[in-house]
């Protein structure tokens, strides 16, 4: 009786469960064209309670995707269809027959899907199609069931009319044209994802190849129907009509945005490998400082590529700055951390090198036990691979062991603010307070926050106060040791230039003295004088007499020539005149 009843429950259950997921599906559609955050929340459990009864769902999983993409909550999109995404595939973590069927419509093909990889539960067979038994029959052979029925498929999609043909796609009968539409569709709602979570260049094949269908689904539409008749096809879960026009217009222009960015980008490695860092340096800062909002893992790589040209031009105050801020942005950043230990150690910071160093061993540690790069499966890691972890690990415990023993011998408060602040050794006064100048107007810490205010965050772990707190702390580290650095090299300046005034003082001194050891006294005439005297009146001798003494700069020989022009002798204040 027991077992009766519960055969009716299941059977009542399973008859009433297309009414229910099209009631579902109807509620769900009319929530989400009022457009309103908390009816569109509502719509997502009407559909997550749709999928519960049909998994496979095509209408319930499209509309679930759009509705996620509207409340922004890019990362459920993209673990909903991680399995599109091209660099999770091209890593191997994507799989299944989704993969391969997408990979043909990305392609433009027209073949069948029977050329895909086989199903899963079909890799291993106890006797593979071509061999052959031990007793020499060879009228027994394995064949598989389902490339039986791709075979049985291709021939009638042969038959079919090229509009609507028919495919054998994940284990079931689809309308091509629908399921062509519903790639766009996927490929469309996916790739903006990827683009807000930072994924620039798969968002960039996904939006190309979005586009793409939809250009040759149009062209196929339009040749086929009349001018007046465009309708959408059908398939067998509902209506699916392409994605609108304006829906295309607005993907086509944020391709537009990741092109420019990547061309960017791209601009700026290449000046870097060239040796040209400070190209590298304005292509970064381009970049970075777009009017459009980067996502912040994308703007935090583009980070760390700046501060390794500002490390090449020199500019290593810069480079630390541009570290903290991508650390902010991702506190898990292993690039960064290792970047900034780079430059903490350039500096002879050693105490600030050890802790980015023990903070980047409890990440190689976190990583060793969970078995998996941090962050979610689909987050491409395009410098760091798994199994590069405990060969890195191993050298990173002998880096901070060494650190340990400097910092033991005294090494730790030596720092080089030279290279810090960015001077030359005995630099003059004017340079190192233009250099103070300028570093201290750029990266105060009430300053060092306005770079959030350009970048897109989508963690929805960290709010936007925590990022700020983050970076404003990081930024007064950097500050206290720029001041450090100014007042330090301050006092070695000042000493320098009361010795160099203390050395001025001295030559001057000893050239007095040599002057004064090589003068002689000067010759006068005493015979055309007292010859003059005696000839003339004692009226004219006392005025020549009681005339005063000449002062002001003169040649020693004025007295002679004075003598020869008045027929008089000058009186001449020697102690007054110098050559």
């Amino acid at each position: 009786m027991t077992n009766l009843l519960f055969q009716n429950i299941i059977f009542h259950s399973f008859s009433t469960s297309p009414q229910v997921v099209d009631k579902y599906l109807r509620e769900a559609r009319s929530l989400i064209a009022t457009q309103e955050l908390s009816n569109v929340a509502s719509a997502v459990g009407l559909l997550d309670a749709t999928l519960i009864h049909s998994p496979r769902l095509e209408a319930a999983l499209e509309l679930r995707a759009r509705s996620l993409l509207f409340l922004r909550r890019f990362r459920d999109v993209a673990d909903m269809l991680q399995d599109y995404i091209p660099s999770f595939k091209v890593g191997g973590g994507g799989g299944g027959i989704d993969d391969s069927s997408s990979s043909l419509c990305v392609a433009g093909d027209r073949s069948s899907v029977a050329s895909s990889a086989p199903l899963s539960r079909e890799r291993v067979n106890l006797l593979s199609p071509g061999r052959e038994r031990s007793d020499g029959d060879r009228s027994f052979r394995c064949f598989s069931v389902s490339d039986l029925k791709r075979r049985l498929m291709v021939g009638l999609s042969k038959r079919s009319d090229r509009e609507g043909q028919w495919r054998y796609v994940n284990d079931r009968l689809v309308f091509w044209a629908h399921y062509r539409a519903l790639l766009t569709v996927r490929y469309l709602v996916l790739g903006q994802a990827c683009c807000h979570l930072g994924m620039m260049e798969d968002a960039m094949v996904l939006l190309q190849t979005a586009r793409r269908l939809a250009s040759a689904a149009f062209r196929r539409e339009s040749v086929g129907q009349s001018d007046d008749s465009f309708a959408s096809f059908a398939g067998e879960d509902g209506g699916m009509a392409a994605p609108p026009p304006s829906e295309l217009e607005s993907a086509s222009q944020l391709l537009s945005h990741i092109k420019f960015i990547l061309r960017r980008r791209a601009a700026a490695v290449a000046a870097l490998d060239a040796g040209l860092p400070t190209e590298a340096v304005r292509h970064f800062s381009k970049v970075l400082d777009s009017r459009r909002g980067l996502p912040g893992s994308f703007a935090a790589s583009c980070l760390i590529g700046r501060a390794a040209a500002y490390r090449a031009t020199g500019r290593l105050a810069e480079a630390i700055a541009d570290c903290n801020r991508a650390l902010s942005v991702d506190p898990s950043s292993i690039p960064a951390l290792r970047s900034r230990a780079d430059l903490f150690e350039a500096v002879r910071a050693l105490p600030d090198c050890l802790h980015d160093l023990e903070h980047l061993k409890l990440l190689y540690d976190a990583i060793l036990r969970d078995r998996k790069l941090l962050g979610p499966p689909w987050r491409p890691h395009r410098d760091l691979r798994y199994r590069d972890i405990p060969a890195n690990l191993r050298a990173l415990i002998a880096r901070i062991q060494q650190l340990r023993g400097r910092i033991a011998a005294g090494e730790g408060n030596n720092v080089d603010y030279y290279a810090l602040i960015g001077v030359r050794r005995g630099c003059s006064r004017p340079e190192l307070e233009r250099a103070h100048l300028l570093l201290t107007l750029k990266h105060k810490p009430e300053k060092a926050v306005a770079f959030v205010d350009r970048f897109e965050f989508t963690d929805d772990h960290r709010d936007l106060e925590a990022i700020r707190d983050q970076a404003r702390m990081s930024a007064s580290i950097l500050y206290r040791m720029l001041q450090k650095g100014y007042a330090s090299i301050m006092t070695a300046v000042m000493d320098e230039e009361a010795a160099e005034k203390q050395r001025a003082k001295e030559a001057a001194a000893a050239a007095v003295a040599a002057i004064q050891a090589t003068e002689k006294p000067p010759k006068t005439d005493h015979i055309a004088g007292g010859k003059e005297c005696g000839t003339g009146t004692e009226k004219g001798c006392s005025a020549a007499a009681a005339a005063p003494a000449f002062q002001g700069v003169f040649c020693r020989d004025m007295a002679a020539v004075g003598s020869m022009l008045s027929h008089r002798a000058i009186p001449v204040k020697y102690e007054a005149l110098s050559c």
